[in-house]
């Protein structure tokens, strides 16, 4: 799950890193187009999420309706909030870039990254459901491989369209997108096609866990929503502090777009371990164990967890340290933020990971309403206006733009472990 999901964050390093020897402007408009796609992306994402974890309660308890249920109910759900989300793209996405980009030449170019993403965007609402089922099961190696399949076709055209190389023209920031979209395609079919020969007798077993599918949707959507919107929360106030930072100085707005995907790339160490945790967790409450068991593998999962956080924290220290070489076409002033970027960098990980796996587990035992509580009043209470007044009234450094991140996690901490530690989450019945 960790590899796949380095690679999958990994793959809008590669496009920053790629579109960066096209200048700041051209790295500005990638970032834009960028944030205002991940809010649909983010709400596919979150769907997900609920999936993976409803479909390792169905796996714990070997109920083949139960998992047939959910695989076709999160598939249903993806799918419509993709169309959804491709439908507002269309027709207030222009305008959105408009109104927020610094230039009119870098509105130009977001606008034609963002119609070829499009693509990519109806791609993800497949293969990020069929990837979170096959999680679920515990299967988790097929969407590694889907992802070891798809990287290298992404690399190769998008550098090929960006650039303009084997006699084609050069599509500048637009030909990353075209690598992307190519690249999913692949994806999506490889998932298609494991699903088919893994699963495929699924499609032969009679009957819903709720008698009708009608009934079997919308008991996936009762318990999938709280979990949906806890991420849906986090994805949208990410993106709209991103457009936030847009307000920046180019130099800064381009060092916080650097520096965002490495944040997600190594932070998915820590937090791909607390999603497997969850799963887990999920599947043990499945099988009714005893309190011992859940909690001698909690203990041991925790203990991993923080040796996550401290790898995270240095591979932070390796960026910030190479970020003078990997961005050598990059102004002195954008690398020298970056660089600034260090200390917050090293702590953050640490009440980050704590509260994952608090979270994760919470959600596992279906105590989602909480979990989502927390997320949603510290991000819109605390994170985006307090990210709103340090740029646009304030004008503080981006160092303290940053830093908001770490006091977000500070204020969750009591939060989610006086939680945890109160044990209802033990007693938790998933197969009812």
């Amino acid at each position: 799950m960790t590899l796949k999901a380095i690679i999958l964050h990994g793959t809008v390093v590669i496009d920053a890193y790629l579109v960066s020897s096209l200048g700041e402007a051209a790295l500005a408009a990638m970032g834009l187009a960028a944030a205002i796609a991940g809010f649909i992306l983010g709400a596919i994402l979150a769907f997900s999420n609920a999936m993976q974890i409803r479909t390792a309660q169905a796996f714990g308890t070997k109920n083949a309706v139960f998992l047939k249920s959910a695989l076709v109910s999160g598939l249903t759900v993806s799918l419509v909030v993709g169309g959804v989300g491709l439908a507002v793209l269309a027709v207030f996405g222009g305008s959105l870039i408009g109104a927020m980009a610094p230039s009119a030449e870098v509105a130009e170019m977001a606008k034609g990254y963002l119609a070829v993403f499009s693509i990519v965007i109806l791609g993800e609402a497949i293969g990020q459901c069929l990837s979170s089922y096959f999680n679920g099961c515990g299967r988790t190696r097929l969407p590694l491989y889907s992802f070891c399949l798809s990287l290298p076709i992404n690399v190769f055209t998008s550098i090929v369209f960006i650039h303009g190389y084997l006699g084609l023209p050069a599509f500048g920031v637009t030909g990353a997108a075209m690598g992307s979209a190519l690249a999913i395609c692949v994806q999506v079919g490889f998932l298609i096609y494991q699903l088919a020969r893994v699963d495929g007798h699924l499609a032969r077993i009679p009957g819903w866990r709720q008698v009708t599918f009608a009934k079997t949707l919308f008991r996936h959507i009762s318990f999938s929503l709280p979990i949906a919107a806890t991420f849906i929360s986090a994805t949208f106030a990410a993106h709209f502090c991103t457009l936030i930072y847009a307000k920046l100085s180019l130099n800064e707005f381009a060092a916080m777009t650097l520096i965002a995907p490495w944040i997600m790339v190594a932070g998915t160490i820590g937090m791909q371990w607390a999603q497997a945790t969850g799963i887990i967790v999920a599947q043990l409450l499945g099988q009714n164990p005893s309190e011992h068991v859940l909690d001698r593998f909690l203990s041991s999962a925790w203990r991993g967890a923080f040796v996550a956080a401290s790898i995270v924290a240095v591979i932070y220290l390796i960026i910030c340290v190479s970020a003078t070489y990997l961005y050598t076409d990059l102004s002195i002033e954008t690398r020298a933020i970056l660089f600034g970027f260090l200390p917050i960098l090293l702590v953050l990980p640490f009440p980050k990971q704590s509260n994952a796996i608090c979270g994760n587990t919470l959600r596992a035992s279906g105590d989602t309403i909480y979990v989502m509580h927390i997320f949603v009043w510290s991000q819109w209470l605390f994170r985006v206006p307090a990210t709103a007044l340090a740029v646009m009234y304030f004008d503080v450094p981006a160092f303290w733009v940053l830093s908001i991140l770490f006091f977000e996690e500070v204020i969750k901490f009591p939060l989610f472990h006086r939680r945890l530690f109160q044990g209802a989450w033990k007693r938790a019945e998933v197969a009812s």
